[in-house]
């Protein structure tokens, strides 16, 4: 076990959570049983001198911090405390301690080495509402990857990590990209030590495309410096290899065929995002976490507004096969519109009273006729003459033939073959919505 030692008082180091260039992350308890994780910076500051350019970025980059925290996120890590270590002066930052697997880790087995696709857009949605919210109060993150965004077990929430390389001058910035330990999701700019929302965008794209094919578009080979340089010129001037076609290589064998045909039909808005992310000059990008947001919810919306507007569609369909004219599976069969079944009935009613018809004599208050419409076979060559009164043409009404009973039982299966269709296209969408389920679907 490591040994306990205190960061400041009333803050103690229980030990290395994990450790970098830019920085190790250590596992710490406030006093009593409150555990945190402290994120503290390899580089010294002193604190005697006021006007050091380290020092005074440290305290403006804080105050960013503090900001993050005024409006909490639900995936941006709270920021508990920050400050300077006891000895060594080293600048530290303290933030809740998220309990679960970072992405990293579900990628690896015995989980799929894909996300399904609904999971992929759940984490797309998520990270980018704390992008947008970090960016809104001026904060950028700077080293956004796989295992810097935790599934957190309790609320089933993507949560964003480690702030650590915020707090950093360019300067130190610069001198730690040589030790870095993630330069796979590096953006170009990042070489010379600049650090821009965009930078975020491109980090954030990185991931995307990790989780959508099962690998980083330019992967680190070893860990020499010449393995890592040519990372990085890749980064600058590689083509991104083409990610449908990784996909369906890294896809899971033992997955059915119909569930690999489901898991491929990757929506090109999403394609469209990842490939704005990954463009080499940062205004070529998203100009930040709110544009990028926007995008993704815009893309998620489409879907949904399509599932619904297809489901839509035949109910549609389906009504107006009981409410209008609609020809039947027997094509000497018509369905007729209520209002003109009525009008017909009515008519025919006029034209018997008319006629002096003795089924349809009241007797009693009651009408005595008997048999339905269908049977009645009216003579009608007797009214049409050469030249009718006033009254009979006022009175009288083209012969209309009576209607064929609807036909109920293809009525009700027209209404049946809708909804199958609604609900199939309903479930094929439903796998493209984003979820809040509390455990990764499908890992």
């Amino acid at each position: 076990m490591s040994k306990v030692f205190t960061i400041t008082e009333g803050l103690e180091n229980l030990g290395a959570l994990r450790t970098g260039g830019q920085g190790s992350v250590y596992k710490g308890r406030r006093t009593g049983t409150i555990y945190t994780a402290v994120k503290l910076i390899p580089t010294p500051i002193s604190t005697e001198n006021q006007d050091d350019k380290n020092y005074r970025n440290f305290q403006n980059e804080v105050a960013k911090l503090q900001k993050v925290n005024e409006k909490p996120n639900p995936n941006v890590v709270k920021i508990l405390s920050s400050g300077i270590t006891e000895s060594g002066s080293f600048p530290f930052i303290e933030m809740e301690y998220i309990e679960g697997p970072d992405l990293c880790e579900l990628l690896q087995p015995p989980h799929p080495k894909v996300f399904l696709l609904k999971e992929l857009i759940k984490v797309a949605d998520q990270l980018a509402g704390a992008l947008a919210h970090c960016h809104n109060v001026g904060v950028k993150h700077g080293d956004i990857k796989s295992n810097n965004v935790k599934y957190n077990i309790h609320t089933g929430n993507y949560v964003l990590l480690d702030f650590g390389l915020a707090i950093m001058s360019e300067e130190q910035r610069r001198s730690s990209i040589r030790h870095a330990g993630a330069i796979e999701f590096m953006a170009p700019e990042q070489n010379e030590g600049k650090m821009l929302l965009q930078t975020d965008v491109y980090s954030y794209g990185i991931i995307l495309y990790e989780l959508l094919t099962g690998q980083v578009p330019f992967p680190l080979h070893g860990n020499s410096d010449t393995g890592r340089n040519a990372v990085m010129l890749a980064h600058m001037e590689g083509q991104v290899p083409d990610a449908m076609a990784l996909r369906r290589s890294n896809l899971p064998a033992d997955w059915s065929e119909a569930k690999k045909a489901r898991e491929m039909q990757v929506p090109n808005w999403l394609l469209d995002v990842i490939n704005k992310c990954l463009q080499k000059q940062p205004e070529d990008r998203y100009a930040g976490g709110k544009e990028l947001q926007k995008a993704i919810v815009g893309g998620s919306l489409s879907i949904t507004g399509a599932a619904e507007l297809k489901a839509a569609i035949p109910v549609i369909e389906n009504t107006q096969l009981v409410e209008e004219t609609v020809v039947q599976d027997d094509p000497s069969k018509v369905v007729l519109s209520k209002p003109v079944f009525a009008t017909i009935i009515t008519l025919l009613v006029i034209f018997m009273l008319f006629s002096g018809y003795s089924a349809f004599i009241k007797k009693d208050g009651r009408y005595m006729g008997s048999g339905n419409v269908d049977s009645l076979q009216t003579d009608t060559s007797a009214i049409v003459n050469d030249n009718p009164t006033a009254d009979t043409v006022e009175s009288y009404k083209p012969p209309v033939k009576a209607p064929e009973k609807p036909n109920v039982d293809s009525i009700i299966e027209a209404n049946v073959r809708a909804k199958v269709r609604a609900d199939s296209i309903a479930r094929e969408e439903e796998s493209l919505k984003p979820d809040t389920a509390s455990t990764p679907e499908g890992l």
